[in-house]
């Protein structure tokens, strides 16, 4: 249950002011129709999620247990100082409207999240706990928790997010993730 939940926490602050979120902003001020694009947001999220996920437990098989813990210390510290820096959004991220709002949506979201940090996020979870499924659900979790209200509220909360604050809530989560993971936090898990 520790990692549907961490991985549902880390994500969910990590996805505020990110890219991706600020593609969900824009979609739903394009199309104004919230259900095709959070179900579209789903679906792109579960694909990428469980792509990282199973990554993630391969990585998991290829390195002994005290390389997996530096490698996964080191990059959650990593993680806490991307967080840090604020994303940029290329509107070509959501010129795809020949798609109609669903395949839009779909294409745009997948592709941003390509190289994102909850795509590394899950990726590090996942060989962490070792459990594929809860990452999965807890990230995918974290990214909805984040994206549907800015689809079905917009830009009445958009100003009204302390972005900043929450982007280093998150740092020092990944931080003290890293931290413990180096000090050998997880040797139970065989980390």
């Amino acid at each position: 249950m520790e990692a549907f939940l961490v991985s549902t926490g880390i994500v969910a602050l990590a996805e505020i002011g990110d890219k991706t979120q600020l593609l969900a902003f824009i979609l739903a001020a394009k199309f104004q129709r919230p259900w095709p694009i959070i179900g579209a947001i789903l679906v792109a999220t579960l694909a990428n999620h469980a792509f990282a996920g199973a990554l993630g437990s391969w990585i998991t098989s290829l390195v002994g247990p005290e390389t997996l813990r530096w490698v996964l210390g080191i990059s959650f510290l990593a993680m806490a100082a991307w967080t840090l820096v604020p994303d940029k959004f290329d509107e070509e991220d959501a010129k795809l409207a020949r798609f109609g709002v669903f395949g839009t949506t779909l294409v745009a979201f997948f592709l941003a999240e390509m190289g994102d940090k909850t795509q590394f996020a899950t990726v590090a979870l996942a060989a962490k706990y070792h459990f594929f499924f809860l990452v999965v659900a807890g990230t995918t979790l974290g990214m909805m928790l984040a994206n549907v209200p800015a689809v079905i509220l917009g830009d009445r909360i958009a100003q009204r997010l302390p972005t900043q604050l929450v982007h280093r809530i998150a740092a020092a989560i990944f931080a003290i993730m890293g931290i413990a993971t180096l000090m050998g936090a997880g040797a139970g898990l065989g980390l």
